[in-house]
């Protein structure tokens, strides 16, 4: 039916608020729904939740087919805590990157419940395929979504008196669903974090409305609750905390809802001293404050345990992480934060300006009170003013408990990522508004239902604006989706939206060297320290690429740049070292592998360059333990375990080089080169069968190696096996015609023959 309120009765209530409109033509006069001039047809309604999941996966099911990407490289790739030989418990002990949570370069982020489900995901799919980490990505967004409905309508249901509204519900969850500035959490991998969150923050919530739900009727505020209730909301606070940080500021949203919904308090009747004084407040107050000691006893102890377990210590982030909270000037880095603020807002508003990373530039710092991006932070605090307003003195009550917590919403979960209470180690993340862009939805329903409902005469195009708008935002998630697929688009598509930031880069330059292309990486690492002077970590990057070219010199020069902007930069070090010792400084080299194993004790790399140099100068008993100490560390370091067996076989010691070799191929069985040089030295020794059984397994492993086939025939030579050791010197020959060992064994192979004929 289509309502028109020139056929409307206006009814007030006690208060003298506008709680509803009723139809006059009607004989009963029939209540109009709150959200009855929202479009949205009724059997979409009868199917909500199907059609919010079904729209949210499509808007993002692009990224089904992309690699891992950016993050996901630290946090799944070279994360050991995945692993299937390494303890479970680890995920508990480490942070989300796989670093010991007392390690000073931790960035303290613990969610363990997050790890533990990448491990499910490599268990389940046979290894590191991103097939399945991707698709359950996508899911679980979908689910969110469909709570993210539930939500929104126990929010309306609360805040108007009954009222369902179920198509204001609805067009909530779907511009949540199909929002662009998910991209991140839901194409990104390691946003399984910010899903994982966001599903048991809701959860915690419901939960928490479960507990006033059965002593609360809709005109007194409850005077009891359900304690098993709110126990379970303060568990599911906890889950979501260990999943991520953000997920325990559930608790200030359930304490926001309890006092201005559940308890129906306007905060500009609080500063009337008479406004609490009856006898029937007082039973629902005492009531209302018992919920709140229990919150905020629970929440205090889910802080505490958080900060014990990472230490009792904060992170420590450098300058480029985050530019503003190092400014001196406290206004200047009071602006700076407000500017930040305002980025966000408009990342909300106008989703169409995404970037992978914001750090390092990409938002110069404002150092002149004349600078014009001042006028982006005036206009977000009138916004701001406009919200509070509205929160405080809209004549329709409804629309400010509405109002109010969609700015709670919006905002309370935004704080741990605002700087005011510690510092955060990013500029914009947009993954940290994955939650509160449910405030955000919110409160453009609100103010859409509002238009509608004023500018009657304008209500049709009102409709195809909010149609385009979520149109507009399913094409741009798939457009964005696409971007994150791969690192190489990824990356470029960063340098439309930040130019100036070096980490954009660095990225480039790190996906060109990756995939070969050393010219266009060099090119990217110099625009990266041209951008940032003291950028260490491209100066590294970028010594290693002209080290690889031969520029000994130019490399050298750069790493001991890096060094003197971080002396405890362990990976120059070693680099430096690698240098000096191509250009015959020992001493020099020495010294900088120790400083490095003195900034980083577990560096298994290091002490295998260490070993190299060690053999270099015939310290044989040195290198040894070198690279004994990075086979301890690191198990699976191959070279370090070939460099020792082949250095005790050259020495003669070919006893404790089978010893080694047995032992290493417990940790890498199916590695061809451990079996080559264990047949080598079993040759030597005379186990001839043993000799050959590991030729044979290396060469079935690697089937395309003409110097297997080579030293096999060695082995059939000395074990007087001529027709055998011929046919495998011949093998080498035919994968490598100008194989000069092979050729030579074979000329004394037929010589050797030749003799033995003669003989007989």
């Amino acid at each position: 039916m289509d309502y028109n309120r020139n056929n409307t009765k206006l009814v007030y209530s006690r208060n003298g608020t506008k709680p509803y409109y009723l139809l006059n033509d009607s004989p009963h006069h029939r209540k109009i729904p709150w959200d009855v001039w929202i479009p949205v047809p009724e059997l979409v309604l009868l199917k909500s939740y199907w059609v919010i999941f079904l729209v949210a996966v499509t808007s993002f099911c692009i990224s089904v087919t992309g690699d891992f990407v950016f993050d996901d490289s630290e946090a799944i790739l070279n994360n050991s805590d995945l692993l299937p030989e390494t303890p479970v418990l680890n995920i508990f002990r480490n942070d989300f990157w796989g670093m010991k949570l007392t390690f000073n370069t931790s960035h303290k982020s613990y969610r363990p419940l997050t790890t533990l489900t990448f491990r499910w995901n490599c268990a389940f799919s046979g290894g590191l395929h991103p097939f399945g980490f991707h698709l359950i990505n996508i899911i679980l967004h979908g689910i969110v979504s469909m709570l993210s409905f539930r939500l929104f309508a126990v929010f309306f249901q609360s805040c108007l008196s009954g009222d369902r509204a179920p198509r204001a519900s609805f067009v909530c969850a779907l511009l949540y669903a199909v929002h662009p500035i998910h991209t991140e959490s839901v194409a990104g991998v390691v946003g399984r974090a910010d899903l994982l969150s966001a599903l048991f923050f809701i959860l915690s919530f419901l939960a928490y409305t479960k507990s006033v739900e059965s002593h609360h009727n809709l005109n007194d505020p409850p005077s009891q609750f359900s304690p098993l209730w709110i126990g379970w909301s303060l568990v599911l606070a906890g889950i979501a905390m260990l999943c991520k940080e953000q997920g325990v500021t559930v608790i200030g949203i359930c304490s926001a809802y309890d006092i201005i919904v559940v308890c129906n308090v306007d905060i500009l009747c609080l500063l009337r001293p008479s406004s609490l004084s009856q006898e029937s407040s007082k039973q629902w107050l005492q009531s209302l404050l018992l919920r709140h000691v229990v919150l905020a006893a629970g929440g205090s102890l889910l802080l505490i345990g958080r900060w014990q377990v990472m230490g009792s210590s904060p992170p420590m982030f450098q300058l480029v992480d985050n530019p503003a909270s190092f400014e001196e000037s406290f206004l200047y880095r009071v602006l700076n934060y407000n500017y930040v603020y305002a980025l966000n807002w408009w990342l909300l508003v106008h989703p169409f300006w995404l970037c992978f990373d914001w750090s390092m530039g990409c938002i110069p710092l404002i150092r002149s009170l004349t600078d014009p991006r001042l006028v982006a932070v005036a206009v977000f605090w009138m916004t701001a003013s406009f919200l509070l307003y509205c929160c405080l003195s809209h004549e329709d009550r409804r629309i400010r408990r509405l109002v109010t917590m969609s700015v709670a919403l919006l905002v309370i979960p935004f704080l741990p990522a605002s700087n005011l209470f510690f510092r955060v180690g990013f500029v914009i993340a947009e993954r940290v508004l994955y939650i509160p862009s449910l405030g955000f939805s919110l409160l453009v329903v609100v103010g859409f239902r509002q238009l509608c409902f004023s500018m009657e005469q304008y209500r049709v195009y009102l409709h195809i604006c909010i149609i385009v708008l979520v149109g507009c935002f399913v094409v741009k998630s798939l457009q964005r989706s696409s971007e994150w697929r791969n690192e190489e688009v990824l990356f470029k598509s960063g340098l439309k939206v930040c130019p100036l930031n070096a980490k954009v880069h660095y990225n480039i330059a790190k996906n060109s060297a990756d995939h070969g292309d050393r010219e266009l990486a060099v090119k990217e690492y110099q625009e990266a320290i041209r951008l940032n002077p003291n950028y260490d970590q491209a100066m590294n990057n970028l010594a290693n690429i002209l080290k690889d070219m031969g520029e000994l010199k130019s490399a050298e020069k750069l790493l001991l740049k890096a060094i003197h902007i971080r002396a405890d930069f362990a990976a120059a070090w070693m680099n430096l070292g690698i240098v000096q010792s191509s250009l015959g400084k020992t001493k020099e080299a020495e010294r900088s592998y120790l400083i490095a194993l003195k900034h980083r004790r577990r560096y298994p790399d290091c002490y295998y360059n260490l070993g190299n140099l060690y053999l270099d100068q015939k310290r044989y008993n040195d290198a040894y333990q070198a690279w004994r100490n990075a086979t301890f560390l690191r198990p699976s370091h191959l070279v370090a375990w070939n460099n020792m067996i082949i250095m005790l076989d050259s020495t003669g010691d070919l006893n404790k080089a089978e010893s080694l070799a047995r032992e290493a191929l417990r940790y890498l069985p199916e590695e061809s080169s451990l079996h080559f040089n264990l047949a080598n030295t079993l040759g030597k020794i005379g186990k001839y069968q043993d000799s050959e059984w590991h030729f044979l397994h290396a060469i079935k492993l690697t089937k395309n190696n003409p110097s297997y086939y080579t030293n096999l025939g060695v082995l059939y030579h000395r074990w007087k096996k001529y027709d055998k050791a011929e046919e495998a010197y011949q093998q080498a020959l035919q994968m490598q015609p100008g194989l000069k060992s092979a050729r030579d064994n074979l000329e004394l192979l037929h010589k050797t023959l030749t003799r033995l004929r003669s003989q007989h």
